[in-house]
């Protein structure tokens, strides 16, 4: 697994970041370049290793380049939900330690009235624009270093839980002490689909600021393939686009698919979708029904996984798999499966004690995939909550 910067010296040319909304697009040579360029900024600003940012955004083009200066330079990047109210965006810039706030023109209106509500000093920098209290994101790093700093300790992303009890929770992974290049455990689920390598052309139509689309889009990054960014869901406008574009990959949740399936059959036939190696769904218990319309439909591409923001403890089934083991979420391949620890679960109407799958475990945390196959199958209780 590498980083842009190891795409921007061998293939500097080649697309990392297309916008299905916009048409823009960025290669990785200016990925590269750009997240030197505001890491070295962040640095000019006083951040050292371990501080962090937040970042409030649409599904931006210029997201990355934000998220891959946090992990050259040993940072934590805080992405905020945009849809938050001011008071909540900024509860969790000033909870999660950000001393610099990124935002764009679009989201100018809710940027200021959370920049007023943050009661310490926070540089707060504005993309597509500026804004009372907001400088231009590229007049500052038009003026940064280009240089590419010595060290480049690896830093990680600091999400926040849905905060389902009590104020949204940040999730906190300590820093691993390596550099950027040093890296050498595999980073993501990405490696256990047919055909991830640099050819891979990802399409992203949830919010980046969700655990899932940030990790699978930044890992396609990081085995130097093409990110397609989508805006706003629309079922018709995703077929479209993993045809414009030749998807290969695209992670999508079980709402999703189900408008997918809602539109007549004409519009589903309208759309090659040859090129998809890769349909992976998550975040939500799929119906049997719609997973397996799904199967019938593309074939044996559709993948599910089973985890949590954390990153620890993960289930992995393939089309084969689920259809031979109907209902399962597949095998642990991060994580211990256990059948004793006490959880509870919400079917809809009480709670009940029940069982947990997975032990979340300190090599688990550490993103290190085991062997798919290790352990047996696993089936998801019904009504399954939060564990």
């Amino acid at each position: 697994m590498g980083y842009p910067g190891d795409f921007a010296a061998s293939t500097p040319d080649k697309l990392a970041v297309i916008s299905a909304v916009t048409g823009e697009q960025v290669t990785y040579a200016e990925l590269d370049d750009r997240s030197i360029r505001f890491a070295n900024l962040l640095a000019a600003y006083g951040l050292g290793v371990g501080d962090a940012f937040a970042v409030l955004a649409e599904n931006h083009v210029r997201f990355f380049e934000l998220y891959w200066a946090a992990i050259r330079a040993g940072h934590y990047f805080t992405p905020v939900n945009r849809h938050l109210t001011p008071e909540e965006i900024a509860y969790q810039v000033t909870d999660s330690g950000s001393t610099v706030l990124v935002t764009t023109a679009a989201m100018a209106e809710t940027a200021q009235a959370a920049l007023k509500l943050i009661d310490r000093p926070v540089r707060a920098l504005m993309i597509d624009g500026t804004a009372d209290g907001f400088d231009s994101y590229e007049v500052a790093i038009a003026g940064a270093s280009p240089r590419r700093p010595e060290r480049q300790p690896l830093g990680d992303a600091m999400l926040y839980s849905s905060g389902t009890t009590g104020r949204p929770k940040g999730i906190k992974r300590p820093l691993r002490g390596i550099e950027i290049d040093e890296q050498t455990a595999v980073m993501s689920m990405l490696m256990l689909v047919p055909g991830s390598d640099s050819s891979v052309v990802f399409l992203s139509p949830a919010p980046l600021y969700h655990a899932a689309p940030l990790f699978w889009s930044t890992s396609v990054h990081a085995v130097g393939g093409t990110v397609v960014l989508a805006g706003k869901f629309d079922p018709e406008q995703f077929l479209a686009t993993v045809e414009r574009y030749g998807v290969t990959h695209a992670q999508v949740v079980p709402t999703m698919m189900i408008r997918i399936l809602k539109l007549q059959d004409a519009q589903r036939a309208a759309h090659d979708l040859s090129t998809l190696k890769g349909l992976i769904h998550a975040a939500a218990p799929c119906p049997p029904e719609v997973k397996e319309r799904f199967i019938e439909w593309l074939g044996p591409v559709v993948y599910e996984y089973y985890s949590a923001t954390e990153g620890c403890g993960v289930t992995w089934i393939t089309s084969q798999e689920w259809l031979s083991h109907r209902g399962s979420i597949g095998r642990a391949v991060v994580g211990i499966p256990l059948t004793s620890v006490d959880a509870w679960t919400f079917d809809g109407e009480s709670a009940r004690r029940t069982s947990s799958y997975l032990k979340m475990n300190s090599e688990s945390c550490a993103f290190q995939l085991a062997a798919a196959g290790r352990t047996g199958s696993l089936s998801r209780p019904a009504g399954l909550g939060t564990v």
